[in-house]
């Protein structure tokens, strides 16, 4: 009887624990969400939980920026301002939850800085500030299985090397580096993401400025030496190019005009009395104008602006012209209309007319003839080319002392002051107009196959 009760005993404990096995065995589906579930998980989470603790000995950090837009490209300070935030990503163990099936129905967690571990990053060429990035009010999202994203969005405002020669169709490249602070290269690493490290997906063109391209560093993410430590370092390049429209129609155009107005003036008659007060008006609106062109003009010496040579090479020939004009008006107003022109400024002026055309090219300063003096017969028989202004009558042109080895253009024509003073007008215009238009023609090829370049490749 008492072998039969423990029997007994013994078969109601098997099935005990069998239905203690079976009722363990059964999973128990999830709490669903609440409020009440959701803070018992973070309760759970962050109990015990160091904000000044990293998650492991070496942390690594996926980085990649989005770019909103362009907000300028100060190339006169050398400053460019973007609108846009960093992605960063990184695991915390300490915040996975992924195996507590009870909570599975609660995808991701919200929380901020001042409650969870945020690696001291900051943009270490940044021309505002040096702090560490932090934004208090942009929460981080934290997924079940310990992945932490953050997105700190600012304005940030950077230091650019600018290359200025080809302004106004210029390129310009900057970097944003962004470096872990305090933290060394053996304690937090930055890992540029390869499948996105530059997003343009909400991107908004700039007026004046073209995005060409956008990416982080080919190399990957490098180190900086700090008192003798290594940190990392990830690195962004942005090539931009200035749009030309504008600066075409507001600063090579007016410019190019002006020059072209300053050669102008040896067209003007001396006997209109404004050729010295049109030279000035243009030299001093040209003066006036580069003065307004020069508080856009980047003001550095690292790189030559092929701009500004252009200018002083007007400014120049505007000068220039402004003394020629005045010595063409000297000479045509020469106080002794009777005074022969000297010998000197003669052969001068004979040789200016053969090199400009002066009336079709007639006059032949190259043949000579022997000394021969003419008879009374021949010396009325000479005939004067009316192609110059002669005011000496035959007889005194037949007078010219023989003795001397005179070529036919001074034999046969007579060149007086004014003569003088038109045949150096029409000689500088054709200098100073071939100077101006050599000059702006090589700049605009210059720059205009720079810009086709930069956009072809």
């Amino acid at each position: 009887m008492e072998l039969h009760l423990v029997n007994v005993k013994c078969l109601a404990l098997v099935l005990g624990l069998a239905l203690c096995y079976v009722h363990l065995s059964v999973a128990k589906p999830p709490l669903p969400y609440s409020k009440d579930v959701e803070t018992t998980l973070r309760t759970y989470l962050l109990t015990n939980y160091s904000v000044d603790q990293r998650p492991q000995e070496r942390v690594s950090i996926t980085v990649s920026l989005t770019l909103i837009t362009i907000n300028d490209m100060n190339i006169k300070a050398q400053v460019l301002s973007i609108s846009g935030y960093f992605n960063l990503v990184w695991f915390d163990s300490r915040l996975e939850w992924i195996n507590l099936s009870d909570y599975s129905n609660i995808r991701y967690l919200f929380s901020s800085q001042t409650v969870l571990w945020r690696p001291a990053l900051v943009v270490d060429n940044s021309v505002d500030n040096l702090n560490v990035i932090s934004k208090p009010d942009v929460p981080m999202r934290i997924l079940s299985t310990g992945r932490v994203v953050w997105n700190p969005a600012d304005i940030y405002r950077v230091a650019c090397e600018s290359d200025t020669t080809y302004y106004p169709m210029d390129t310009q490249s900057c970097v944003i580096s962004l470096s872990s602070w305090s933290y060394t290269s053996s304690e937090v690493n930055l890992v540029l993401d390869v499948t996105d490290d530059v997003n343009l997906d909400y991107y908004s063109e700039n007026g004046e400025w073209e995005m060409i391209s956008a990416y982080g560093a080919r190399q990957g993410t490098e180190e900086m030496v700090k008192g003798g430590k290594s940190f990392s370092t990830a690195k962004f390049y942005i090539n931009l190019r200035r749009r030309p429209l504008f600066h075409i129609l507001n600063t090579l155009f007016p410019v190019a005009l002006l020059a072209i107005m300053s050669a102008m003036v040896f067209k003007l008659s001396v006997d209109s009395g404004e050729k010295i007060g049109f030279s000035l008006t243009v030299l001093l609106a040209y003066a006036v104008y580069l003065t307004l062109i020069s508080e856009s003009i980047p003001s550095t010496s690292i790189t030559i602006c092929y701009l500004s040579i252009y200018l002083s090479l007007v400014l120049t020939l505007g000068t220039l012209s402004v003394l020629c004009t005045i010595a063409v008006v000297t000479l045509y107003n020469h106080p002794d209309e009777d005074e022969p022109v000297t010998g000197c400024l003669y052969m001068i002026t004979v040789c200016l007319m053969k090199l400009t055309c002066w009336n079709g090219c007639k006059c032949k300063c190259c043949k000579r003839e022997t000394k021969v003096r003419p008879t009374s017969d021949q010396a009325n028989s000479i005939q004067v080319d009316d192609s110059f202004d002669i005011g000496v009558p035959i007889s005194e042109k037949a007078a010219y002392p023989l003795d001397l080895e005179l070529n036919e253009c001074e034999r046969e024509k007579n060149i007086n002051w004014k003569v003088v003073a038109r045949v150096l007008d029409n000689f500088f215009f054709l200098l100073f107009m071939s100077l101006i238009l050599a000059s702006s023609l090589g700049y605009f090829m210059l720059i205009a196959l720079k810009y086709w370049e930069n956009t072809s490749s």
